[in-house]
């Protein structure tokens, strides 16, 4: 304690002579009005912010790693640096400070001058009325600015991670416009807030303790401050008044969501492993199911089925997409020698058996053969046959990334492959019809443009389409006995002035106290042990628009129950508008 005291009051004197030293970032951000008034109100602290926090890896320039040795940071506030929560300087707007990481200490360097004593970390950087950066660090091709504050953790092989600590909403600000364009307009930006609210919000494993999720397409595209756009900001504050996640059975849904579906989208088992156990295909999510656009539009499961699909162009909702219908053709001696790179990348994966190890020699293709697919007509299993080997394949993304086409990997699995052979019966080419882009699970999202551009349908509908059998609400929430339990309070927004209270009612509590818009209402909950959950229509107490309930625990009721609960604002249901 007393070398970091020391530390503090010599960082102290040097601050006064760094506040008059000229800026070395001269950064001219482009960011929406909203967002820098909202960095002129509120100074960002060490303080827990008002609500839910995510931290974010932040990758370099071409996200090649998330690991450093060294960076340059500056705010475009007054900017405070800590050691694990410490405050040891303080430095004037557009200062760069840099900071390095040797033999398991950091050291900090600004304006010439280093502070006379190493620090442990983890280090905490923030900016007051201001946003932070990364001196050379760009995003969308301007300088990357981030809302929050920055944390820099060390690991254990002689680096450190650039954690984003920032609260959701502002996350979202920073990846929704990232991940769909805002021409697709207002609805299908809010359906995208609300699916990107959930997939940060619901429970991952994690590829860091440091972090929750990445700032790359490996978890969603995340750019900060600097790419927000005033639309896509609007999508997110509209669906945050209304404290919007979708949920399934009392749980906020894995919201999957991909470029685009190719007019029928695949279910979660046919497209991804079990993220713990590796097993593929994985267990089923019954709220991401294969589903077409079309009313009546048969399984794709057999060749015929995909065949007949992808070699057309249907009515959809992601026509639009420019790859809603592609191709792709190989001689035989181009694939030869694509699949010798691939497939020795792609058995590390476990999903390419035998394993084909780098620097093998890959015998002529005699054919590509499908041999399994789901209702998408998406590619669940394939097999790759030479002169002398079979190759099984499984899971799309491998599938994908094993057909490479000058270097790129298929733009999805819902592909059909022709063989073409010469007099011989020699191997000659081989021409792929496909439709769509990712993994096609999920929210469409140029699907999503065409319903809320094109066809007028709000966001909710949107949503419901794509994820089967979901409710809109608030976010579940417990109040017990519990000091902090005993009440807790939601906004939300109701536009049809539908609203009703699910409560879980397991320690069958005899009733629920809720205060709505501020007048107090006791509800009977009439316990029945074979009847959990019990519903409140509360319709006639809101009004139409923002709305305040505050749910208190029944304090008669003992220290031993709680309830669980949640405003519905849109009815479950599954619906399709051709």
């Amino acid at each position: 304690m007393g070398s970091k005291i020391k530390i503090f009051a010599i960082s102290s004197i040097a601050v006064l002579v760094m506040m008059n030293m000229p800026c070395f970032a001269q950064i001219m951000p482009q960011i929406p009005a909203s967002t820098l008034q909202a960095a002129r109100e509120a100074a960002i602290s060490q303080n827990a912010p008002s609500s839910e926090v995510v931290r974010v890896g932040i990758g370099t320039q071409n996200f090649g790693t998330y690991q450093y040795k060294e960076i340059t940071v500056f705010g475009t506030g007054d900017t405070q640096i800590y050691d694990n929560r410490l405050l040891i300087g303080n430095y004037a707007p557009n200062q760069e400070i840099k900071i390095s990481l040797k033999d398991g200490k950091f050291n900090i360097y600004a304006g010439g001058n280093m502070f006379p004593e190493t620090v442990e970390g983890p280090v905490q950087i923030t900016s007051n009325f201001g946003l932070l950066g990364v001196s050379g660090l760009k995003r969308a091709g301007r300088q990357a600015l981030y809302h929050g504050a920055f944390e820099l953790v060390k690991n254990n092989n002689g680096t450190f991670n650039l954690v984003n600590m920032i609260e959701v909403e502002d996350y979202l600000k920073g990846v929704v416009p990232n991940e769909m364009p805002v021409h697709f307009g207002l609805e299908a930006l809010k359906a995208q807030s609300v699916a990107a609210r959930n997939y940060v919000l619901s429970p991952r494993t994690k590829s860091s303790p440091n972090y929750d999720v990445v700032d790359s397409v490996a978890s969603q595209v995340y750019y900060g401050a600097n790419s927000e756009k005033t639309l896509s900001n609007q999508a997110v504050e509209e669906t945050r008044s209304e404290e919007i996640v979708a949920i399934y059975n009392w749980d906020l849904i894995l919201a999957q969501y991909s470029s685009t579906a190719g007019g029928y989208t695949e279910s979660y088992a046919n497209a991804f492993s079990d993220p713990k156990t590796k097993e593929f295909p994985s267990d089923d999510k019954p709220y991401l199911q294969a589903r077409p656009d079309i009313i009546g539009q048969s399984p794709l499961n057999t060749e015929e089925a995909a065949s007949q699909y992808y070699k057309s162009k249907p009515d959809a909702y992601d026509v639009r997409s420019p790859y809603f219908r592609w191709e792709r053709e190989w001689s035989a001696d181009e694939l030869k020698k694509a699949l010798e790179v691939t497939l020795a990348a792609q058995s590390s994966t476990g999903f390419v058996k035998p394993v084909f190890k780098k620097g093998d020699k890959l015998d002529d293709i005699q054919e590509i053969k499908v041999l399994r697919r789901g209702d998408s007509g998406k590619i669940i299993e394939m097999e790759i046959v030479t002169r002398s080997q079979t190759f099984k394949v499984f899971k799309e993304l491998v599938v994908r990334r094993l057909m490479t086409k000058d270097g790129k990997a298929l733009p999805s699995a819902n592909v059909v492959f022709e063989n073409t052979r010469d007099e011989n019966g020699n191997l000659v080419s081989v021409h792929a019809w496909g439709g769509g882009f990712g993994h096609g699970v999920g929210l469409s999202q140029y699907g999503a443009g065409f319903m809320g551009s094109e066809m007028h349908i709000p966001y909710d509908k949107i949503l419901q389409h794509y994820y089967t059998g979901i409710t809109l609400s608030t976010k579940p929430v417990i109040i017990s006995a519990d000091n902090s339990q005993q009440s807790v309070t939601q906004h939300f927004y109701a536009k049809n002035k539908y609203a009703k209270i699910i409560v879980d009612n397991k320690f069958m509590v005899s009733k629920l106290i809720a205060n709505i818009n501020g007048k107090e209402f006791i509800f009977e909950l009439e316990p029945n042990i074979l009847k959990r959950n019990a519903e409140i229509d509360i319709s006639k107490y809101i009004t139409k628009g923002k709305n305040t309930v505050i749910f208190y625990y029944p304090m008669d009721e003992g220290d031993k129950k709680a309830l669980r609960l949640y405003v519905e604002l849109v009815k479950k249901g599954e619906l399709s508008f051709w």
